[in-house]
């Protein structure tokens, strides 16, 4: 399974942006999808996950209310879209595919998302 996160970039306080983890290769392995993210000199933080066959999604409380998760079956991709962005969330952002157990196995190369104040 091979994941290619994307649409990173730089962002003014309050703006949004969306980023894409396309995934190829079998696809059928990701049971679930999660967003990641590592900040300058900070350990990386779970923002939360998606499975494959439902809606629902979890999410951490530091991004509870401005993050949103989403799939796109058919496209095998999965989305998070960012809103009302803080110069906090600045980071490398990853997607990360696991099985049915706990365990991220697969890892996108990340993104970087800039926000400015």
């Amino acid at each position: 399974v091979q994941l290619q996160a994307s649409g990173g970039g730089l962002v003014q306080a309050g703006g949004s942006l969306r980023l894409s983890c396309a995934a190829s290769g079998r696809t059928l392995s990701v049971y679930a999808t999660g967003w990641f993210r590592q900040a300058p000199g900070k350990e990386r933080e779970l923002l939360g996950s998606i499975t494959r066959n439902t809606d629902s999604a979890y999410y951490t409380d530091s991004v509870k209310g401005r993050f949103t998760i989403s799939r796109d079956n058919a496209k095998s991709t999965v989305y998070l879209q960012m809103n009302s962005l803080k110069p906090e969330d600045t980071a490398v952002y990853y997607c990360a595919g696991r099985g049915s157990g706990n365990i991220y196995r697969y890892w996108g190369q990340g993104t970087l998302v800039t926000v400015s104040s």
